[in-house]
């Protein structure tokens, strides 16, 4: 399972992060200061850490010293959006730098492309009773495999990996479709239809009123 440390000292901000990467799949740790961040690096390696700036103890830019010559991934999440922050930030070597407040749907897209660059993705993924082998692009129930197209299986590992955020269509269509959505949405739907039919999954990905679609699990 992939790791990930969150270095965050606004609490209700960690627990929102933890919960929904924890969902995603994701093994989390939290740490509230700089000072406490740097003991549990040195006893465990992880394959991402979100590290904030403005921390107690020792700030996000001094422990990226620390984390630096370790050899792991860092985004950088901090209120400071000025371009000369995220310069600082990225020479020191952060791999991206997202600026609060953000959506978890974005967080969750920099996360899985940071990883994926790093090359630690995950490669298997299990919900409920589905297998998705993310290497391989199969689908399984059991040992029965299940067909999908191309955009179906981008659009399942989508909806996995937001599971019980609501995603619009338009970020569906941006994200899997990658152009610009221009309002016609019959092309998500009728993908969502029979990814639903698919997986028998009728009952899981719920359509929201004006909005799009949840996978809830």
């Amino acid at each position: 399972m992939i790791k990930i440390l969150i270095v965050e000292d606004e609490k209700a901000i960690n627990d929102l992060i933890e919960m929904n990467l924890t969902e995603a799949g994701y093994d989390c740790t939290c740490a509230y200061d700089g000072i406490v961040a740097a003991d549990i690096i040195e006893k465990e390696r992880f394959d991402l850490i979100l590290l904030d700036i403005m921390l107690p103890g020792a700030n996000g830019y001094e422990l990226m010293d620390y984390i630096k010559p370790l050899e792991m991934p860092v985004i950088f999440l901090t209120a400071k959006g000025s371009v000369q922050d995220r310069v600082k930030g990225l020479k020191l070597g952060a791999d991206d730098y997202l600026v609060k407040p953000f959506e978890i749907v974005e967080l969750l897209a920099r996360v899985e492309t940071v990883l994926r660059r790093a090359g630690k993705t995950q490669t298997i993924i299990k919900v409920d009773d589905i297998m998705i082998d993310t290497r391989a692009h199969t689908v399984m129930r059991g040992s029965r495999e299940i067909q999908l197209t191309m955009k179906e299986f981008d659009l399942l590992l989508l909806f996995v990996r937001n599971r019980n955020i609501a995603l619009f269509r338009e970020t569906l269509y941006e994200r899997v479709w990658e152009s610009d959505y221009m309002g016609d949405s019959r092309t998500v739907d009728l993908h969502v239809q029979r990814l639903r039919k698919k997986l028998h999954w009728e009952d899981k990905i719920k359509a929201i009123y004006k909005v799009g679609y949840r996978l809830e699990v």
